[in-house]
C-alpha cells in the first residue's frame, strides 16, 4: 500500500480525538498492515532463529508510512509514548522512536535552544530514550533515532553535566544495540565538525565481535573524512588499519581515491 492511501485513514482516526493516545496510534498502524511486506521485512531484518533480530514481529509497513503516523502524533505524552516502545510490533516501536526524534527536533530550534523549559524537556526525552534503549533492538531503530536524539543532545545545552559518562555507559554495555547507539549518535556531532566523539568510540568499539558494529564504526569514520576530518581519519588509520576488522576498514575508506584505498587495504 502506498503512503497516499494511508492519509485518509490517519486523518480520520486522529481528527476524531482531541487527545491522541497510544491506542490510536497502534490501531492506525495495525490497519495499515501488509502481509506480503511483512514477510519481506522479517527476512531483511534477520528475524530467524539465531539471527540478530530473532523473534521480532512486523506488521509490514514501510518507513515513510510510519513516519507519516509519527508526524501526526508529536504531542503524544512521554508516558503514553513509552507504551509504544514496549510493543512487540517493530513498526509500533519505530513510530515511538520517530515521535521522540520529532519532539527533539522541535526543541532544538534556535529560538528555543536555551530556554530552561526546552532544556528540561530535551533531557526528559533523552532519559526516556535511554531508559527504553533495549527496545531499539535492530539497526534501523537505532540508526533512525540515535543521531537525532542523543546526537542532537550532545550539541545542545543540558542540565546533565557529564555527557561523556552517558555515552561511556552505552559504549561499555554488553548489549549490541546500546553500543551501536553510542557509535551512531556521533554522526550528528561529526556533521557539525566535532569529531571527538566519533574517534573516541570508534577506538573503543573497533574490535567488537559483531559485523553490525564493524559497519557502524567504519561508517562513522568515513563521515569524519567526508566532513573535513581527513587528517584525523589518516591518523586513525595509521594506528589501526593493520588490525581493524576488514569490514570496518572498507567502510571507512569507501570515499577515498582508489590509490589511497589500495594503500590502506594492503596495510
Amino acid at each position: 500500500m502506498g503512503i497516499n492511501l494511508h492519509i485518509p485513514i490517519i486523518c480520520r482516526i486522529f481528527a476524531c480525538t482531541m487527545t491522541i493516545h497510544h491506542e490510536d496510534i497502534i490501531d492506525t498502524l495495525y490497519s495499515m498492515r501488509n502481509e506480503t511486506q511483512r514477510n519481506v521485512l522479517m527476512r531483511f531484518f534477520k528475524t530467524g532463529p539465531g539471527e540478530y533480530g530473532e523473534g521480532d514481529q512486523f506488521l509490514g509497513i514501510k518507513v515513510p508510512d510510519v513516519r507519516l503516523v509519527a508526524k501526526n502524533a508529536t504531542d503524544l505524552p512521554l508516558n503514553e509514548l513509552e507504551l509504544l516502545l514496549h510493543s512487540p510490533w517493530h513498526e509500533v516501536r519505530l513510530c515511538g522512536f520517530l515521535i521522540l526524534t520529532y519532539k527533539m527536533e522541535r526543541l532544538g530550534k534556535k529560538k528555543t535552544i536555551s530556554k530552561p523549559e526546552s532544556i528540561k524537556m530535551r533531557d526528559s526525552i533523552v532519559k526516556t530514550y535511554l531508559a527504553n534503549a533495549d527496545f531499539a533492538n535492530n539497526w534501523d531503530l537505532v540508526d533512525l533515532s540515535a543521531p537525532k536524539i542523543i546526537g542532537t543532545w550532545l550539541l545542545l545545552p543540558s542540565s546533565i553535566i557529564d555527557k561523556d559518562a552517558v555515552m561511556d555507559n552505552l559504549a561499555d554495555s554488553h548489549i549490541l544495540w546500546r553500543q551501536r547507539i553510542a557509535m551512531v549518535s556521533t554522526w550528528k556531532t561529526t556533521q557539525q565538525g566535532n569529531f571527538r566523539y566519533t574517534l573516541r568510540y570508534a577506538e573503543r568499539l573497533l574490535h567488537h565481535p559483531h559485523d553490525l558494529m564493524h559497519k557502524a564504526v567504519g561508517w562513522m569514520l568515513r563521515e569524519v573524512g567526508k566532513r573535513g576530518g581527513k587528517e584525523l581519519l589518516d591518523e586513525f588509520l595509521n594506528e589501526h588499519a593493520s588490525t581493524m576488522p576488514r569490514t570496518a576498514l572498507r567502510y571507512a575508506i569507501e570515499l577515498l581515491p582508489e590509490t589511497e584505498r589500495q594503500y590502506w587495504m594492503k596495510k
